[in-house]
């Protein structure tokens, strides 16, 4: 009856694992807009440059 009680216990260890990552996040709302207005901005810029060399590939 090892096997049962090693079941038993991994499930507790998982557990407390779930249990551990529903914490908040440390930052305010006012980082988590400008973490995300960055990476948008960024991602902008990365289509902007995708985009003109789709432009230059079309005219070969």
């Amino acid at each position: 009856m090892a096997r049962g009680n090693q079941r038993d216990n991994a499930r507790e260890k998982a557990q407390k694992a779930l249990a551990g990552k529903g914490k908040k996040s440390d930052s305010s709302g006012t980082q988590l807009a400008k973490k995300s207005e960055d990476a948008a901005a960024i991602m902008r810029a990365k289509q902007a440059a995708g985009g003109s060399r789709e432009e230059a590939h079309v005219a070969l």
